[in-house]
């Protein structure tokens, strides 16, 4: 038994190679199977099984093509590079001209038919732009190009997602993924806390989220996803707008990971960049935030499609900001043309990846927890202080949101935000930038939660909650991690990566901070010319509060189209009342309105 023993082991490792081929065959072929079978079964059920299976072997072949042929590929378009290098001069201003003509011409018919407030919006982002070129490091010698592309790249994601209909379902389909599988999260929850740990809804709710997020994520980094994926979004960002390996893999690991987590992957690197490219990888944190916060946000009521477009378009317009606030004045010595060998986990298996992810997310649980404690209870004192000195002078309503609100008005009023609301949203980048966003998206989610209600819009004179377009510019705006308190992190945190750095790391955050900032500004004043205006308030307390008044009202075009959702929502096998939401009165308006036949009136 020994002697055969041996002979078979000797088998497995002469032929090792032949086995895992074999064994990985079936494992594709039974996988295969599963897909069709549930594809015949019922294809619209199985339609995300199929889309994520047909970009997996898009992926992989793909991969193995470039690793087998890159050479000869590059040898093949090599002639077409030369020819582009040569003509660039006179090339790169036709596509900047035609870029800049599309958009006013995209300008012109979008007004035409939305209304005039997404020129607001433009005005904001050109101003911004003008602004950081005038502060600029070293105005004579911005590059245009990534300034130019990462604008572009913007305002081609937020097109795609925010105003195509695949691209919006696609990422509210996303939304909704995330919401669903965040909520696992409750069942460790409750086991840990009891039944009613939903009484103490952040201590035991939110950061719950947050601990399973960062599991979940060093599992993914483990077994080599997250690298595969920000590789991925780096190589785009490196072709499309011309930056340096480096700094694009740092922007693109902040879309998922956090400002001191995403310059490890490239830790080996840093030592050797450059001073615009260190401020390029402090402005991409900063204008981020990271995947283990984005479940707490969206727990709080936040749109989960909105912030994850947030994340995405923010990359993009950090390294914009960075090179235009910060231009390249040196030769950078990372250049790469194989790609930057990212740093890999240090476990060694899966579970150990889980149990060290679950251990590292204490640190940022109790972080969050120390700073929201501290934060609020400075914020009840300076409001206290503010309200005595207002006294004083006989305007007692003072306190740090009003400062906050009149500072930053102008920049939340240039994003596109109706004048009214403008107001409110300076209050909360006041928040955001002298506390944390943490801070922020709670007072945010309030608002959110106050116009869901559909209860009075003043309250006393004071504004109860915004329209839907200035909640989603503001949700833009707050998505980033540019606060004095992050300052401190990111200078503590990369000095720790990169000691010889320690001088340019410290003399350059500050403006990075800022640069960080702006970044969130464009990304929301892009948000602000695509945002389609929608209804402010659910239909069925639209309808109600209409038709419950004294005066019957105008055929406005909100109770048309909730009259109209109202109406094609009846199934006219079961009940002509369906919902239960809906008044008899909403119903008899909306008869009236819309002269519905006598199956619905009657």
């Amino acid at each position: 038994l020994e002697k055969k023993y041996d002979k078979a082991c000797e088998f497995c490792k002469k032929h090792k190679t032949r086995i895992h081929y074999v064994i990985y065959g079936i494992l594709i072929t039974a996988y295969l199977a599963v897909v069709i079978a549930a594809c015949s079964l019922n294809f619209q059920r199985a339609l995300p099984l199929f889309i994520v299976t047909v970009l997996a072997i898009f992926f992989i072949c793909w991969d193995f093509l470039i690793a087998k042929y890159e050479d000869r590929i590059a040898a093949f378009f090599s002639p077409g590079e030369r020819y582009l290098e040569k003509q660039w001069f006179w090339l790169k201003w036709v596509l900047y001209a035609a870029f800049i003509i599309a958009i006013i011409c995209w300008l012109i018919f979008d007004t035409a038919k939305q209304g005039s407030r997404q020129l607001i919006s433009f005005g904001g982002l050109v101003l911004y732009v003008l602004l950081m070129f005038i502060f600029s490091k070293y105005p004579s010698r911005v590059a245009w190009r990534p300034v130019f592309s990462g604008i572009g790249m913007q305002f081609i994601l937020g097109l795609l997602i925010l105003r195509t209909k695949v691209g919006f379902a696609v990422f509210n389909w996303l939304g909704i993924q995330i919401q669903t599988f965040l909520e696992y999260s409750d069942t460790g929850a409750k086991f840990v806390f009891g039944e009613k740990y939903m009484n103490h809804f952040f201590a035991f709710k939110v950061l719950p989220i947050v601990v399973f997020f960062s599991t979940v994520m060093s599992m993914l980094y483990h077994i080599g996803f997250m690298q595969w994926l920000i590789g991925k979004v780096g190589w785009i960002m490196q072709i499309f707008m011309g930056t340096t390996p480096v700094e694009s893999l740092v922007a693109a690991g902040n879309i998922f990971v956090g400002q001191t987590e995403s310059p490890l992957l490239v830790r080996p690197y840093l030592p050797y960049i450059t001073r615009s490219e260190l401020h390029a990888v402090m402005t991409a944190g900063f204008s981020t935030i990271a995947g283990s916060v984005l479940g707490a946000y969206i727990s709080f009521g936040v749109s989960a499609s909105h912030l994850l477009t947030a994340s995405v378009m923010s990359a993009p317009a950090s390294l914009a900001t960075s090179k235009l606030f910060w231009p390249e004045t040196e030769k950078p010595t990372v250049t790469l043309r194989g790609g930057l060998q990212m740093a890999k986990g240090e476990s060694k298996n899966l579970l150990e990846a889980a149990s060290q992810g679950a251990s590292t997310s204490i640190l940022l649980v109790a972080n969050i927890v120390v700073n929201l404690i501290s934060f609020l209870a400075l914020l009840a004192f300076l409001d206290s202080a503010l309200s005595w000195v207002g006294n004083l002078f006989d305007y007692p309503q003072l306190n740090f949101e009003n400062i906050c609100a009149y500072v930053f008005m102008p920049f939340s009023f240039m994003m596109g935000v109706d004048w009214e609301d403008s107001f409110i949203v300076g209050g909360l980048l006041g928040y955001k930038t002298f506390f944390n966003e943490f801070v922020a998206y709670e007072r945010l989610s309030k608002l959110i939660h106050n116009r869901k209600k559909g209860g009075s819009m003043y309250i006393d004179g004071v504004k109860q909650y915004m329209t839907v377009r200035s909640e989603v510019i503001a949700t833009y705006g707050l998505c980033g991690f540019a606060n004095f308190g992050s300052l401190g992190l990111v200078i503590g945190g990369l000095t720790s990566i990169a000691p010889s750095k320690k001088k340019e790391i410290a003399g350059g955050a500050f403006r990075a901070m800022i640069a960080g900032t702006v970044a969130c500004f464009m990304t929301a004043c892009v948000a602000g010319m695509l945002t389609v205006p929608g209804l402010e308030i659910p239909c069925h307390i639209l309808l109600g509060n209409t038709f419950n008044s004294t005066d019957f009202p105008a055929n406005g075009t909100e109770v048309v189209e909730c009259c109209q959702q109202l109406f094609t929502s009846v199934n006219h096998s079961q009940e002509i009342f369906p919902g239960g939401n809906y008044s008899l009165s909403s119903w008899k308006g909306c008869c009236q309105i819309l002269h519905q036949p006598a199956f619905h009136c009657t």
